[in-house]
């Protein structure tokens, strides 16, 4: 039976990671958990990462931006709102499981839970790293 995991971490082989190995050992945010799923340290990637977050029902997020990392964010679960300002105005974008969102490099944002059930999203950047710098406001 063939492995499906790559032996030695310095081959150009595939690399598996399976939900159960997700690891909180990346940048965090008040009111939410990220778990990383490949990354330079975990997977050898040189230019994305990729994880989760996932945010309990009832809770906002820190307000915090992604650096020069340019994010895609898939929703999962619940229904994530999304804020962040234009020209000094306060932005939402309300979502369902299925929608897509894009987050330029350094727009600061927060992610709110109206819900009572978790809200998870899966992300992927354009840095092999999480840049997360929390801020005290948008």
């Amino acid at each position: 039976m063939a492995n499906d995991r790559a032996e030695d971490p310095g081959t150009q082989g595939l690399r598996h990671t399976r939900k159960d190995q997700l690891t909180e050992e990346t940048s965090q945010t008040p009111g939410m958990r990220r778990f990383a799923a490949i990354s330079g340290a975990r997977s050898s990637s040189s230019q994305i990462w990729m994880g989760e977050s996932h945010v309990a029902g009832g809770l906002v997020s820190g307000n915090h931006h992604h650096g020069a990392s340019e994010t895609g964010i898939y929703v999962v679960a619940g229904n994530p709102v999304f804020v962040f300002r234009i020209d000094g105005e306060e932005r939402r974008i309300e979502t369902r499981p299925g929608d897509y969102v894009y987050v330029p490099p350094f727009v600061a944002h927060r992610e709110e839970n109206p819900d009572t059930d978790e809200a998870v999203v899966v992300l992927a950047r354009s840095t092999q790293e999480a840049i997360v710098v929390n801020l005290d406001r948008l």
